[in-house]
């Protein structure tokens, strides 16, 4: 029989004091929906994917409905590499012919999927993947991007905007103790698969699924200022401007589109956290002090 390390009065306290804090957040969201996209570090590291997957579980275990979706852009790189293709981006999207759709659908409906179900499920929870293809739930349509002026439109391939999502499978399986673990790819009306980022299909589901947090795992500690300051608490007005003054860029610009949105749709907050911090959604949902940026709607 192992040895039991005994542990002194102070950090008994400490842990006791932990568990406490808890629980008016677990008696506030029991039974509300968390939406969470699953990106970054957290997907790559060995230690971080772990627990990610326990923490995710004890949400569900405690009441509350965590729903996931995930990206893989770095999977989805290491495979391109593989087969000598290179990755492009333009405004943050990337461009998806058909030989890297069918890439992206292998990582993403495939070999990442699988992994996150199956981890969620050896600590303890009852995972179900699903693409947005499965009973066509995410229906989807050609997503053009503004060139310099209005009236130029650039193809960047197989990538979609959302057109719908049915949030009738997703909610069924909450209701039976499933936690939904979902690849952001969608189908159009043809029944063409489409490459949706991760970002904006967290964003509508959150927003039909009338989800109470968003919650977006990136590999920064949340939307920083010009000298690199953490941003706590944001609106859609203060976002207008530092997008304005070039502060949001790049590819953070589809992820604050889709904490907007969602914002402004009826989700009560929206939190860009860093996935990097051991343990970070914990921390965001169940504590006094968050680990990134707050979105909420302007009052």
């Amino acid at each position: 029989m192992p040895a039991i390390t005994p542990i002194t009065a102070q950090i008994a306290a400490d842990k006791a004091a932990i568990l406490a804090e808890a629980m008016p957040y677990i008696r506030r969201f029991r039974g509300k929906t968390i939406v969470v996209k699953y990106g970054g570090n957290a997907m790559t590291e060995p230690a971080l994917k772990e627990g990610f997957a326990r923490d995710v579980v004890l949400l569900k275990l405690v009441g509350l409905n965590p729903v996931v979706v995930h990206g893989g852009g770095p999977q989805i790189n290491e495979l391109l590499s593989k087969v000598g293709k290179q990755g492009e981006f333009i405004q943050g999207m990337r461009v998806t012919d058909s030989e890297t759709m069918d890439i992206v659908e292998m990582v993403l409906g495939g070999l990442v999927n699988k992994e996150i179900v199956s981890l969620i499920n050896q600590h303890g929870g009852r995972a179900v993947g699903l693409t947005g293809k499965d009973g066509h739930f995410i229906r989807a349509k050609k997503m053009f991007l503004r060139g310099d002026n209005d009236e130029e439109q650039i193809d960047i391939g197989q990538v979609g905007e959302i057109d719908s999502i049915d949030p009738e499978l997703v909610a069924l399986l909450d209701t039976r103790d499933f936690i939904p673990v979902i690849a952001p790819i969608g189908v159009g009306s043809q029944g063409e698969a489409f490459n949706i980022n991760a970002d904006l299909v967290a964003g509508k589901l959150a927003e039909v699924l009338q989800a109470e947090k968003l919650i977006l795992m990136t590999n920064t500690p949340g939307v920083l200022d010009k000298s690199g300051q953490l941003l706590t608490g944001l609106t859609p007005t203060i976002v207008d401007q530092l997008v304005a003054e070039g502060t949001i860029s790049g590819g953070m610009i589809p992820k604050i589109s889709s904490a907007l949105e969602a914002a402004v749709s009826g989700v009560n907050s929206v939190h860009i956290i860093d996935g990097r911090v051991q343990h970070a959604l914990l921390l965001e949902v169940l504590t006094d002090h968050g680990v990134g940026t707050m979105i909420t709607r302007d009052h």
